[in-house]
């Protein structure tokens, strides 16, 4: 993106900010009398975590091969997404534009931040509006990929990297179950571009609300600066980096998902009940059935739960791909279903 310039899109209230230095930021060893941070002196989990999460940021910058600079972990996706609109959305000033049907939680992010949103829905296809979205002045637009809840990977993503003149968030939480290509490797390209990934997916820690943001190193910047201090747990952390301590373990059950997840496909096609099922690149099947506000509640009689999208797109279930066992619950209760 040529003539970029960062600052401009940037709230003015940030860019005079001086961020609150914490007691970890003064002093960053690991030995020592520790009398600075009025903590508890007892116990084994008194102690605050590194604010800055320098042991993740470590982990994640080896297997990504993105630099340290270009790395933000946060308290979960979604204070990513609070971040950017703190970062650059002026309140009742700006616009951000979303494309649904997609993530609920950028629309309620830009309502408490009171920021307008500009809808343009995804096509016949579920793919971006390009020439419609270009049409708009917003400070940034947030485009999932592949999206939730259609499961799809959006395409000429690029070329709005390429023309929108705001920022452009790439949420990539569920990359790891598409064969496609991460944005990662368009970073060093396109200084407008943020991409989010997450442990709580693929990672299997949703418990653990541990959401990455890669960026060029003065977004960057700006969210460290903005964050609240501790921001990550040092339990999450943790847990975060034994997770990627084990890679062959994250590759097995990857591959588990990814072979249940066309057993799904295959048999969920066959059912009278079932009139689309909508290709997928991440561990859900969106699946257009007969009536779905009746047969998620008949699910939810025998105890399988499943996200009724109805309300989103007509007659849609979203499907999480699970354990063998549990797919074969599913899919022995929808056989009993009536068309």
């Amino acid at each position: 993106m040529k003539n970029f310039d960062l600052e401009t899109l940037v709230r003015p209230n940030i860019l005079a900010l001086h961020p609150y230095s914490s007691a970890r930021d003064e002093f960053t060893g690991d030995e020592g009398i520790f009398l600075d941070a009025n903590e508890n002196p007892f116990g084994e989990r008194n102690r605050y975590p590194d604010p800055h999460q320098r042991l993740l940021k470590k982990a994640l910058s080896e297997r990504k091969q993105i630099p340290v600079e270009s790395i933000f972990i946060g308290n979960g996706s979604d204070e990513v997404i609070d971040l950017i609109y703190r970062i650059f959305c002026e309140p009742q000033r700006d616009r951000v534009i979303i494309c649904p049907p997609t993530y609920g939680m950028y629309e309620v992010s830009a309502n408490i931040n009171n920021v307008e949103v500009i809808r343009v829905p995804l096509n016949d296809q579920f793919q971006l509006d390009i020439d419609k979205i270009l049409s708009f002045d917003a400070q940034c637009i947030f485009v999932c990929s592949p999206n939730n809840p259609t499961g799809n990977s959006l395409q000429n993503v690029e070329r709005l990297l390429r023309e929108f003149r705001g920022i452009v968030v790439v949420d990539e939480d569920y990359i790891d179950f598409s064969a496609g290509d991460s944005f990662l490797k368009k970073l060093k390209e396109y200084p407008n571009l943020v991409v989010m990934q997450t442990f709580s997916k693929a990672w299997g820690l949703a418990g653990a609300r541990v959401g990455v943001a890669y960026a060029s190193s003065p977004i960057i910047a700006f969210m460290d600066k903005t964050k609240p201090p501790y921001n990550v747990s040092a339990l999450n952390q943790e847990e975060a980096l034994k997770a990627l301590s084990h890679p062959a373990e994250f590759e097995r059950e990857l591959s588990i998902i990814l072979e249940q997840r066309s057993l799904l496909e295959r048999e969920l096609k066959d059912l009278p009940i079932v009139h689309h099922l909508y290709p997928s690149d991440a561990n859900f099947l969106l699946v257009e059935v007969t009536d779905a506000n009746k047969i998620y509640q008949y699910l939810v009689d025998k105890k399988v739960i499943v996200r009724n999208r109805n309300s989103v797109v007509r007659n849609c279930l979203r499907i999480t791909v699970g354990t063998p066992e549990e797919n074969r619950k599913l899919l022995d209760e929808l056989k009993k279903v009536e068309k």
